[in-house]
């Protein structure tokens, strides 16, 4: 089990009645949101340090990607809709 640390967090008093309507586990349920923002957040700052290296995204990588993340038939129905 990984380390753990206590803290003490404010939240509006509502958020606070919609989370526990979630879940039983709210410190788990943070901990996991948490996770997810420092991961989109080191993802965004891979993405900007790549195109500052390598200029933008082409097309054909941006389908490639969309392919890899939703399937063929979402990335088709995407990229018709542009």
């Amino acid at each position: 089990m990984a380390e753990t640390t206590r803290i003490t967090v404010t939240l509006p008093t509502e958020q606070v009645a919609e989370l526990k309507k979630l879940t039983d586990n709210v410190s788990g349920y943070v901990a996991e949101a948490v996770a997810r923002q420092i991961r989109h957040q080191l993802l965004g700052a891979d993405l900007r340090s790549y195109t500052d290296e390598c200029g933008a995204f082409s097309e054909e990588e941006l389908a490639e990607a969309r392919a890899r993340i939703f399937g063929t038939t979402q990335a088709a129905r995407d990229t018709s809709a542009a």
